[in-house]
């Protein structure tokens, strides 16, 4: 055994190295954005994993590298969460041990693997990763934050595959691409089928960016967004907001966009801010897109809830927000876990779910799909809307709680795999930054607005026709990978029953003892 080897025979500096590793691949996502590492940032954690003595070993390695990543790719929540991040980090962190396991059986360090089993791994391996991100993307589990294809998000041939198999098709091939330099850096027998894997990952990356149906351009629409700033209190944010929204007379704006929670009243309680909503867009000529965080006055509980205002007022169609966010707008489990409240910022009172998306007419023959917050990080979601009819998707956010942290880009940058997804441009207008505007193929039109911007911003965006295969096929890469962890079941299954069979029979009955059970020699 070498020096590195015995330094890590110690299971809680093993675990620590895990976690290390597990962490560096949130170093492609922004705020970093080190787009081109995600390719090789999974090597470290694969080459420990593999290297593990047992599969118990190696399962405990996908554990401390799972905490490693859900709590990088998390830390802005700390300030908010405290130590109930931590808690999170590690029950979650969990998922990826059957992950890691794998690692092992295909390319166990003390086995050397054959080629057979290295194509194998190119395979199962990027399968299960996709099955954990599946798994993690429930929202009561946090949802699809930081799926790894995510971090491709400004890379025009990744957005093409978007177009294609969605941010999971590229999750997929980036997991593809770092088991092949794995294999290519600790298994130089097996470089052939390593070097297949990164041409046959090329070559798919190739065809997409030539024969994918790309978006047929159908017009344009000018909408502003509005980004008043970190401002205390709904009143004075109000005030800010109508300040920016009159900056727009006479810019000949379709559609304007406030952020979420933009309007801290219910609208039929507080006429008076209908009607000043309403001016704005009689004066602008838009219909204006505002977001209402508060109790409802037709039924009970909290909402948020996207409203289109028009010239003559509320124009009735309304979206509730279907996926809260966990602790932060409603606690999972409240009799179990309501201690969050005690620890940090957790949500004091649930918010109210909705029942359904909404399609809502803008004027000028554009149909808005509205989504709020973090329900932006769901493929699924952008993707009913175009479904349903959808010529413009708009994310309404408010990431003024994570200031000057990575949460706000992060966020930003998933409008435009939502773009790419589904072939429709993307607003995402916060009220206190990162504001983004996508075309259809997830190219930025114009600059962010950042944390430091109190403005309202006007874009012309190009509007687009046509169906992308994502829309057209979903998650079929989920179900690829899914059902090649379910041929890999049952031929595991088939191996162990031969093995079964090829056991020795005993010669004769076991050995009974004074007690009349069967004696136990292995005990």
């Amino acid at each position: 055994m070498n020096r590195c080897g015995h330094w890590l025979t110690s299971p809680w500096r093993r675990t620590a190295v895990a976690a290390l590793a597990g962490a560096l691949p949130v170093l492609a996502f922004p705020g970093p954005a080190l787009w081109w590492w995600a390719y090789v940032a999974l090597v470290p954690w694969i080459l420990l994993a593999r290297s593990a003595p047992t599969g118990r070993r190696a399962a405990y390695d996908g554990w401390g590298g799972g905490f490693g990543f859900m709590l990088a790719m998390h830390h802005w929540l700390l300030p908010d969460l405290h130590v109930f991040t931590l808690v999170l980090a590690a029950l979650l962190g969990g998922l990826w041990a059957p992950w890691a396991w794998l690692v092992r059986r295909f390319l166990a360090e003390a086995e050397a693997p054959t080629r057979g089993r290295v194509l194998a791994a190119l395979l199962v391996l990027p399968s299960a990763w996709l099955a954990v991100e599946l798994v993690r993307s429930w929202q009561g589990l946090g949802g699809p934050w930081g799926v790894l294809g995510a971090s491709q998000w400004q890379v025009a041939p990744a957005l093409r595959l978007a177009s294609v198999g969605g941010v999971w098709l590229l999750s997929f091939l980036v997991v593809a691409v770092n088991v092949a330099a794995a294999v290519l850096v600790a298994l130089p027998a097996s470089r052939a089928p390593a070097v297949a894997g990164l041409v046959a990952t090329a070559a798919t990356a190739s065809a997409a960016w030539a024969w994918a149906p790309r978006p047929d351009a159908d017009g344009d629409t000018r909408v502003a967004v509005v980004q008043p700033g970190v401002i205390d209190g709904p009143d004075l944010r109000f005030d800010r907001e109508e300040e920016l929204t009159r900056r727009l007379v006479g810019r000949d704006v379709d559609l304007i966009v406030w952020g979420e929670s933009s309007v801290g009243y219910d609208l039929a309680e507080r006429p008076d801010l209908a009607r000043r909503v309403a001016g704005l867009a009689r004066a602008t000529g838009a219909d204006i897109l505002v977001n209402v965080d508060a109790r409802r006055s037709d039924r009970p509980g909290i909402y948020k809830s996207s409203i289109l205002v028009g010239a003559g007022g509320p124009t009735g169609d309304r979206y509730d927000k279907m996926r809260l966010v966990p602790f932060g707008e409603y606690i999972p489990a409240r009799a179990l876990l309501g201690w969050a409240t005690s620890v940090g910022r957790a949500a004091g009172e649930d918010r109210r779910r909705g029942a359904g998306q909404v399609l809502m007419d803008a004027g000028h023959g554009v149909r808005v799909g509205p989504a709020v917050c973090f329900e932006t990080a769901f493929p699924d979601m952008s993707r009913h809307l175009v479904e349903d009819g959808a010529d413009l998707l708009v994310g309404q956010s408010s990431t003024s709680s994570f200031q000057r942290s990575w949460a706000p880009a992060q966020h930003a940058s998933l409008g435009a795999l939502r773009a790419a997804e589904t072939g429709r441009p993307f607003v995402h207008a916060t009220l206190t930054g990162d504001s983004a505007v996508y075309d259809a193929s997830g190219r930025r039109l114009g600059p962010w607005l950042g944390p430091d911007a109190s403005t309202a911003a006007v874009y012309d965006v190009p509007l687009a026709d046509g169906v992308t295969l994502y829309v057209r096929y979903g998650d079929w890469a989920v179900h690829g990978a899914l059902l090649v962890l379910v041929a890999l079941g049952l031929t595991e299954g088939v191996r162990a029953v031969r093995l079964r069979r090829t056991v020795p029979a005993p010669l004769g009955p076991p050995a009974r003892t004074v007690r009349a059970w069967p004696a136990r020699p292995w005990r």
